[in-house]
């Protein structure tokens, strides 16, 4: 009988095509090149003489022979996740809190599922969120006033370790009738008289006015709002255009409330990255809910990569 090369990294590359549908972000969501995961998935496929994905399958579908491996890997690789949170458990006791303090207005339309799935696999840690919008996150974690902060660039600080969660589109929203919905791409030009609609924050908060508009020499007249709803209340009826993250309005794209446009024609990208008091990222609980931000918005969000 042949013996099998079959491992769990194997595993984890099956259920991560099967999941994504699509080479390049199962390749990012494990942390390989996409020629890694090739060679990986060509080298188990001469082993077992069969393919394991339909190539001219989109998205794409693994095969009779792939799924039966990924049935295997949705039997197995929960379990070997919840032992090995047990045995983190056992060495470093499984209650503690986590307070996450968020600096970006858009952060709860991802955090909210990542925060249930966590409770699932640690019901013994206080999960929370510091109330309100914080402009300077960073700064409760110096104060013992939060754990974790969700922030926009990494911190330049030794006392900090800045974790990367993922990129992201952001896309300029206009009204359906509006003139600049007829060009594939907004300049920056394009924002100079118009209204420029955003959460009231501070400027070097906002990436189209940091690497997109002030670059540029444009300042545009403002209206801010709290709300990502009034926003495109205001972009829909003509009182200003808006640059939001695609994952935050593709409910409101996809019934055409509004138009949405790449900014720039190579797109504007954006980040987030997770930030504890250095040592912290060593805990179990805190690795684990890190690894759950990343894997949820990985597999829920539009237009998300990870880092």
């Amino acid at each position: 009988m042949q013996q099998s090369i079959l491992e769990l990294r194997h595993l984890k590359t099956l259920a991560a095509i099967r999941d994504s549908g699509n080479l390049t972000r199962a390749a990012e969501r494990l942390f390989l090149t996409q020629s890694a995961l090739s060679h990986q998935l060509r080298l188990l496929e001469e082993h077992y003489g069969l393919p394991l994905i339909i190539r001219k399958s989109a998205p794409l579908k693994l095969s009779p022979a792939g799924e039966k491996l990924a049935q295997l890997a949705e039997a197995i690789l929960p379990q070997i996740a919840h032992v090995e949170r047990m045995i983190a458990k056992l060495r470093e006791g499984e209650a503690g809190q986590l307070r996450i303090a968020v600096e970006c207005h858009t952060c709860f339309d991802w955090l909210m599922p990542a925060m249930d799935t966590f409770r699932s696999h640690w019901p013994e840690v206080e999960l929370d969120i510091v109330s309100g919008f914080h402009a300077d996150p960073v700064s409760l974690l110096y104060e013992s006033r939060a754990d974790l902060a969700i922030v926009s660039e990494p911190e330049d600080n030794p006392d900090i370790a800045c974790l990367p969660l993922f990129r992201y589109d952001m896309v300029g929203l206009v009204a359906k009738d509006h003139p600049l919905a007829a060009k594939p791409f907004l300049e920056a030009a394009d924002f100079a008289t118009e209204t420029l609609i955003t959460y009231p924050v501070p400027d070097d908060m906002l990436d189209l006015l940091k690497k997109v508009l002030k670059p540029a020499g444009i300042n545009p007249q403002r209206r801010t709002t709290e709300l990502t709803v009034a926003i495109l209340q205001l972009v829909a009826s003509r009182r200003g255009i808006a640059a939001l993250p695609r994952w935050s309005v593709q409910n409101y794209l996809d019934r055409g409330y509004v138009a949405a446009r790449p900014i720039t024609p190579g797109g504007l990208v954006s980040e987030l990255y997770a930030a504890v008091p250095k040592g912290n990222e060593g805990m179990a609980y805190v690795a684990d809910f890190i690894g759950t931000m990343r894997e949820v918005s990985m597999l829920n969000l539009p237009g998300v990569t990870l880092m």
